[in-house]
């Protein structure tokens, strides 16, 4: 069975942003189709949300201000969003394939959100993060991981 037949969503995501698209061809020579794609509503920073030093009481001693995690926070609860709809999609019968592409992290949260009859349509996994590549760029990664196994006679 190949990866990228016909009809097979790809879902390309990083904690931020996620773009939902759909092989219109065949394996070989893929055409995805976006058919959304989902962002984070992200918070503008603030001066006082940047790490830094601050003053301590000896004299002309500073120590160190480790950096919020609301940063992190955020992005897994983006992730959790993003399972949250593949699983509506899913059960719903939106795609019968799902190629999910990711980093590393990313895909580790997103497999252990998503429902065990979601989970059984995915048919591959690229660990790369690629939703701030062109389109024609996703396509040449994807055909190049997700080669077909060559038949024998």
């Amino acid at each position: 069975m190949v990866a990228l037949e016909q009809g097979t969503w790809v879902v390309i995501a990083d904690g931020e942003k996620a773009l939902f698209m759909e092989n219109i061809t065949d394996a070989e020579d893929p055409n995805l189709v976006v058919v959304s794609v989902e962002e984070q509503d992200a918070p503008s920073p603030k001066p006082s949300d940047r790490a830094g030093r601050r003053y301590d009481r000896g004299p002309n001693q500073k120590f160190a201000v480790e950096e919020p995690k609301w940063k992190t926070h955020a992005k897994s609860l983006f992730v959790q969003d993003l399972a949250n709809l593949l699983n509506r999609k899913g059960l719903k019968g939106s795609f019968e394939r799902l190629v999910l592409v990711a980093s590393p992290h990313v895909l580790g949260l997103l497999r252990r959100r998503l429902h065990g009859k979601v989970l059984a349509k995915v048919v591959a996994e690229v660990d790369r993060t690629l939703t701030n590549h062109p389109l024609h760029k996703v396509e040449q990664v994807l055909t190049q991981r997700l080669k077909p196994a060559p038949r024998f006679a």
